[in-house]
């Protein structure tokens, strides 16, 4: 199975969990007095819409190469990430403000039952996000990982309604609220994490050059190649899934232009055999000092 592949099926996991779970959390919060639990579900729904994202960025990022597009479009599953931090930032933003409101009006206790809810609900939602993100680590996936943290901060904010209702069943009445401030934490923490998010999103639409173990493995697979003397410059850009590679390759000064052709030739094949990574390799070929 393709990464590509691999990828989707993770997507279309999160989209049938995060449905399925917006609907228990919908309704659980409404006939369960729960206030966290409302605002838990509409974190919930927000990652449905966040994964019908990714799945379109993945799939749209996957494209290969055409003429208008010679790199390909993998920038497309970036632009997805971003977007996907934004998502994640407007709920936390929803949460936090709708706990507020829920403080300036009396309420209910919750029912006792929804911790039993909460319970399994944390569960599948840490499962998930483990999920996820191991195929986002093996696929190289950014906007899958930011998927993952959608998984991570769900089971959050359910950690964050198990406490808050806890406290209010436990002390009872005038402690209601006790579901209000435990939302309202959660909503700070996810704000925490959409930080955490952004810097790396941010450094692949800049295109910053922060792939340093890649290259040493480049520089180590080069070494293997007959008449590379050494890999004088080597800048990295990810693009999706994969990486695209511009080097400067130095050989003997004294090599003739045809042989110096055939060893950047042989020196790209051998990285795409050993980085299948590695999309698009642009070799520059320098020659050595004279002597």
């Amino acid at each position: 199975m393709t990464n590509e592949q691999t990828a989707i099926n993770a997507t279309y996991f999160s989209i049938i969990g995060n449905t399925l779970l917006a609907t228990i959390k919908w309704l659980a919060g409404y006939f369960g007095n729960s206030y966290a639990l409302i605002a838990d579900a509409i974190e919930s729904t927000s990652d449905i819409f966040s994964s019908i994202l990714v799945l379109f960025g993945i799939k749209y990022s996957s494209k290969p190469a055409d003429e208008k597009h010679p790199y390909g479009h993998g920038k497309a599953e970036t632009l997805i990430s971003f977007f996907i931090v934004m998502f994640l930032t407007s709920s936390a933003l929803i949460i936090a403000y709708q706990s507020i409101q829920n403080l300036k009006q009396p309420h209910l206790l919750p029912e006792p039952w929804t911790l039993i809810v909460l319970g399994a609900i944390i569960l599948w939602k840490e499962g998930s996000y483990r999920y996820v993100l191991q195929k986002s680590k093996k696929t190289n996936s950014s906007a899958l990982k930011a998927d993952a943290w959608h998984h991570r901060s769900d089971a959050i904010t359910s950690v964050a309604a198990f406490i808050g209702i806890s406290i209010a069943l436990l002390f009872g009445k005038g402690f209601e609220y006790a579901d209000d401030f435990a939302a309202l934490f959660a909503s700070g923490f996810i704000l925490f994490n959409c930080y955490k998010l952004l810097k790396p999103t941010l450094s692949e639409i800049m295109d910053e050059n922060s792939h340093d173990d890649i290259i040493t493995c480049i520089k180590n697979v080069s070494a293997t190649v007959n008449g590379i003397i050494e890999i004088e410059k080597c800048f990295i850009r990810k693009s999706g899934m994969k990486y695209l590679v511009d080097m400067h390759a130095t050989v003997d000064a004294n090599l003739p232009i045809k042989d110096g052709h055939a060893i950047s030739h042989a020196l790209k094949d051998k990285l795409k055999q050993e980085m299948p990574e590695l999309e698009n390799i642009l070799i520059h070929i320098e020659p050595n000092e004279y002597k």
